[in-house]
């Protein structure tokens, strides 16, 4: 633990002896806004392609991880990866420009992926003054959501506009606009968005009886990653991360899930038990996304869409046990706010936390 110099130290002395309360706090509070206001994460990087985990768990609650999402910073162009609860604030509280996020992909429709996108439409909106649309791209269905949420939000909108005027938010920039695409088929990436070098592609996962479902493949500059989105063990994952940098894959462990159906089952809580004994069969263990990173012979694994919370001593152990064994690579278990950064041209491969 750090010392406080001396000087500092006496500092808040002086400063607590000879003020109130409410004045410390708005001296705390303009120190903090002086700090905050107008700083951006992304201006520290170098060019490069970088994963951010604005989201790193599932619906279940989770002190450490929200609702699924992941944000790709290439250059200076932002994508990101579906919309889960608590990931559009997460977003704001890393500083991350959203009004500069130039698409939104959709993986699928289950609403733990979805259910933030109102809201990031919204904050993209009016945090840019934007003059069109978030464009939101996915598979076929996807039009029906956009179409849903900009419904849902029509009043929001208005009440913005006749508030804030143009200058904050024109009504030509409100909401979504989705472009949707055919999920391709196995074996198969299809080319779904190209911008200032980031190529995305898109490839069908299997998360059956959900369809269509697919993952994504990115590559800027030399470097590539994949998210996988909600699957079950596929070659389709491992032959889109061939050779990749990084593969953010998700992860179910069967052995916490199992525990928690037996024990709802015998304190006789029947549709907790029934949710748990059916969701393992559509996801993928650590120990088997380890082994799909280990045949696609990425050089990086991290993990998301964690199932389920692991807020306990020894917990993230018995999450990770096997998977060293499975794949020789380095692993991360991912949480909100954990940052991967591939620097453009090169073959490093950064670690940290934005939050």
């Amino acid at each position: 633990m750090k010392l406080v110099k001396p000087a500092i130290a006496l500092f808040f002395v002086i400063i607590i002896n000879a003020c109130s309360p409410s004045d410390i706090g708005y001296k705390i509070a303009e120190v903090a806004v002086e700090q905050r206001l107008g700083t951006n994460p992304i201006s520290t990087l170098e060019d490069g392609l970088h994963v951010v985990l604005c989201g790193a768990g599932s619906p279940l609650p989770d002190p450490i991880r929200s609702g699924p999402c992941v944000l790709i910073i290439a250059g200076n162009t932002l994508v990101t990866i579906d919309a889960g609860s608590g990931s559009t604030t997460n977003l704001l509280d890393m500083q991350i420009p959203v009004g500069n996020i130039s698409a939104q992909l959709l993986t699928h429709f289950h609403s733990d992926h979805i259910d933030s996108l109102g809201k990031l439409g919204m904050m993209r909106w009016v945090n840019a003054a934007n003059t069109s649309p978030l464009p939101v791209i996915g598979p076929e269905g996807t039009k029906k959501v956009v179409d849903g949420f900009n419904l849902a939000y029509a009043a929001d909108t208005q009440y913005r506009h006749d508030h804030h005027t143009d200058l904050v938010a024109p009504k030509s920039g409100a909401g979504l606009i989705a472009t949707e695409f055919a999920a391709p088929k196995q074996g198969v990436m299809l080319t779904v968005f190209k911008q200032n070098g980031l190529t995305v592609k898109a490839f069908l996962v299997d998360h059956k009886p959900i369809h269509p479902a697919v993952g994504y493949h990115f590559e800027y500059k030399g470097r590539t990653a994949v998210i996988s989105g909600d699957t079950s063990k596929s070659k389709n994952v491992e032959m889109a991360a061939k050779n990749v940098d990084l593969l953010v894959h998700e992860a179910l462990s069967n052995e916490l899930i199992n525990l928690i159906q037996v024990t709802a089952a015998n304190k006789k809580m029947p549709i907790l038990a029934k949710v748990m004994f059916d969701i393992p069969d559509y996801h993928t263990s650590p120990i088997e996304a380890a082994q799909v990173a280990a045949a696609a012979n990425a050089r990086h694994l991290m993990y998301y869409h964690i199932v389920p919370a692991l807020p306990a001593p020894g917990m993230e152990a018995l999450f990770l046990k096997g998977t060293d064994d499975a794949y020789q690579g380095p692993i991360t278990l991912g949480e909100d706010g954990s940052v991967i950064s591939l620097p453009a041209n090169s073959d490093k491969i950064l670690e940290d936390n934005w939050l």
